[in-house]
């Protein structure tokens, strides 16, 4: 699944965008190196790099527009009532009469047109939303040449460097993107598989309760522990305790270690019965909250990547911008 994912992505329409991208970069980067070096100098302050620099904008454009066109919705013009040869389209509401042979194949007709349609909606310009992504991909990686060689590999303290680090920053956050919306969503059902995150707490709070039951026959201090991990056990925290998916001293792992240590106090047909159940309790709680945990920690990993690319995205907006006037007033 993951594997053809990736494949109509990256070969989206017979790798029509590996081939724009081929189109864009070879004859940009053959000018640079075939050029005489009056021409590539200077940075972008040649023709050269006004080309590269002009093109680069207008990808940067067109990279912007995915994001906007992803939130739009398909564009159906599938007809809503079925009509028949000869009949009026709003013969349907006038006649309550049951409805024809014809009338019920045209209704499964359309149906089945509708699924088909859902199964590869359409945006604007006759692209798939999947279509804009591959777009998306190698334009962006168009973008990291273009620019390196409208920059001329000259950098310094200035806004035109500040502008060509944003896009670099947004262009690896966008392939870093693309990896995780490529191996997370995987990862996530496998780590969940027939669950899901409420059903996960759910669990615990039960296994919680079977705990507390289980320790009522053994000494305070193991009803102690239970208790201090039924109520300090956390799942999520702050920003860093989710993508990293660990928390330091976890109560319930405490707790499964203090169990066992006092279980060893006895040999194993001495052990009490409540003792042996509570540590299997125990066990099972620690299996769900280190699922729990690893199912936040994707989630929360795949969010805090779009908390990156877009706002540097519209910095880099903001110093294309600065970029282009200084161009103008100062050069």
């Amino acid at each position: 699944m993951e594997m053809k994912q990736r494949a109509s992505v990256m070969s989206y329409g017979d790798s029509r965008y590996l081939k724009l991208f081929a189109i864009l970069v070879i004859p940009a980067i053959l000018a640079y190196m075939l050029l005489p070096s009056k021409a590539t100098q200077s940075g972008g302050g040649t023709p050269l790099g006004y080309v590269l620099g002009i093109l680069s904008c207008a990808i940067v454009v067109i990279l912007m527009l995915y994001g906007y066109r992803k939130r739009c919705s398909p564009n159906y013009s599938e007809r809503r009532k079925p009509v028949g040869p000869g009949v009026p389209a709003d013969a349907a509401k006038e006649n309550d009469a049951p409805p024809k042979a014809w009338q019920i194949a045209a209704r499964y007709k359309l149906r089945d047109q509708d699924r088909r349609k859902n199964q590869s909606p359409h945006w604007r310009y006759g692209q798939t939303l999947q279509g804009w992504l591959s777009a998306h991909l190698y334009l962006g990686a168009a973008l990291f040449v273009l620019v390196t060689l409208h920059a001329g590999f000259e950098f310094g303290w200035n806004v035109h460097t500040l502008a060509y680090v944003l896009t670099m920053v947004v262009i690896a956050s966008g392939f870093y993107g693309l990896y995780l919306y490529l191996d997370y969503p995987q990862r996530m059902t496998d780590n969940l598989g027939e669950d899901s995150l409420e059903d996960m707490i759910a669990q615990i709070e039960e296994l919680n309760e079977t705990a507390r039951i289980r320790a009522l026959e053994l000494p305070d201090e193991l009803n102690h522990l239970v208790y201090r991990s039924r109520i300090e056990t956390c799942l999520g925290g702050n920003f860093w305790q989710q993508i990293s998916g660990t928390r330091s001293n976890c109560p319930t792992e405490y707790a499964i270690r203090q169990i066992q240590s006092f279980g060893q106090k006895y040999t194993k047909e001495e052990q009490p019965k409540f003792l042996r159940d509570l540590y299997s309790v125990m066990l099972r709680k620690q299996k769900l909250v280190f699922r729990a945990r690893e199912a936040i920690k994707l989630k929360a990993r795949m969010d805090a990547w779009l908390y990156l690319h877009v706002p540097f995205s519209m910095a880099l907006l903001a110093a294309i911008g600065a970029h282009v006037l200084s161009i103008f007033f100062f050069w």
